[in-house]
């Protein structure tokens, strides 16, 4: 079983999609230090994806210091420092081109797609602030 929910889209690599799923759930916190990482054979057979680029998968995040190999145990999530704000939110970046592009198609402004986003942030629900308390704008 994978422990962390993965898209495929076209035209993006493989490779780096497995990369930011991965990365996403453990900065995220929805995989803790010490869980166990699937194996290449088990990402591989799993996502229906090729050992090699599970393979490259698992080296990229171990260089990261997103993962770590334990000796007969295999890879791990990594002890990590809190994530800050900003890694939580360069884990958007595609999210927010994609976002930017269309808002330019249409001929919106910026204060248009902020307020838009400002509304969506609202109706959601209180998000956690930096100390983890509960807050609304």
């Amino acid at each position: 079983m994978i422990p962390f929910r993965l898209i495929f889209r076209p035209g993006a690599s493989l490779y780096e999609q497995v990369v930011y799923a991965a990365r996403k759930a453990i900065v995220s916190g929805e995989m803790r230090p010490g869980d166990p990482f699937p194996s290449v054979r088990t990402l591989s057979r799993e996502l229906k994806i090729n050992p090699n680029t599970a393979h490259k998968a698992i080296l990229h995040l171990t260089n990261e210091g997103l993962l770590e190999i334990r000796s007969g145990i295999g890879a791990v999530v990594a002890t990590l420092p809190k994530a800050t704000a900003a890694a939580k939110a360069g884990l958007l970046s595609g999210e927010l081109e994609a976002l930017i592009v269309e808002a330019k198609k249409l001929g919106l402004r910026l204060e248009d797609v902020v307020d838009a986003v400002h509304t969506q942030w609202r109706r959601i629900g209180p998000a956690a602030d930096a100390k983890g308390s509960a807050k609304t704008e």
